[in-house]
């Protein structure tokens, strides 16, 4: 007599619910600006629990994840700094036209890792008792150019420039101030609040929306990932409630 027992139909189902969703599930691989990886490393996690996807995440500089992804690099998302570039890739068949759209709004810092160094009014820019500020590369960094536009606009861009430190990105900038190679430099404010609200030690100024062009940070989907699930869930859940959350607990903005 067979006293093995037999499966029971719950059983079966719930394997076959647990063999459909590995097949279904995916891995993508996304470009995302450094000024963002803070917010995204807790918005990856959420999504990879709730979706059983895979994400392999990379950051960098936007106008570096351009030449890389134009040179043939097998990125399938792009989460920019700005707005322009994605577009562009839209254009160039880089990208799917359709899919792109704001995900966040930036806000620029100037930012000290000692305390007292950065006043409330930036003021020190004008004093100029320092010997290095950093600020990542403007031609490839936005952050870096809403930096050089912040000096113009108070008209000391001249003066300072001798003393300009540039980072290829926003986050080798922010090592060059919390290091004490630069005393001060302008990096992105998610950087100093972190995703608890607290700021970081050190002194900031939170830099005028008026100083410089708005930071519209676009995702879009790439030409290497319009087939993929995985890529294409990804930028729906990154315009959720949970994901929105997360944002702006790093202190950006969102599209009204």
């Amino acid at each position: 007599m067979n006293t093995q027992r037999k499966p029971t139909k719950l059983w079966i189902a719930a394997a076959l619910l647990l063999v459909a969703g590995m097949a279904q599930a995916d891995a993508v691989s996304v470009a995302v600006a450094a000024n963002f990886s803070g917010p995204m490393k807790r918005i990856n996690a959420e999504f990879e629990k709730t979706s059983g996807h895979k994400v392999a995440l990379s950051f960098g500089s936007t106008g570096k994840f351009y030449a890389q992804v134009k040179a043939g690099a097998p990125f399938e998302v792009l989460l920019a700094a700005d707005d322009e570039t994605p577009g562009k890739m839209a254009q160039e068949g880089l990208a799917v036209k359709g899919s792109r759209f704001t995900y966040a709004i930036g806000k620029l810092v100037l930012w000290s890792a000692k305390e007292a160094i950065v006043d409330g009014n930036g003021d020190i820019l004008k004093r100029g008792r320092f010997e290095h500020l950093a600020v990542a590369n403007p031609k490839l960094a936005p952050y870096g150019a809403a930096g050089v536009q912040t000096l113009q606009a108070l008209g000391v861009y001249d003066a300072i420039a001798p003393k300009l430190v540039q980072g290829e990105n926003i986050a080798q900038t922010y090592q060059f101030i919390a290091t004490g190679n630069a005393l001060l430099g302008f990096i992105a404010l998610s950087q100093v609040i972190g995703g608890d609200g607290k700021a970081k030690s050190g002194s900031a100024w939170i830099v005028p929306e008026k100083y410089y062009t708005p930071i519209r940070q676009d995702a879009v989907l790439l030409a290497k990932g319009k087939d993929n699930t995985a890529a294409v869930e990804l930028l729906k859940f990154l315009k959720t409630s949970d994901a929105a959350r997360i944002i702006q607990s790093y202190g950006y903005g969102l599209p009204k």
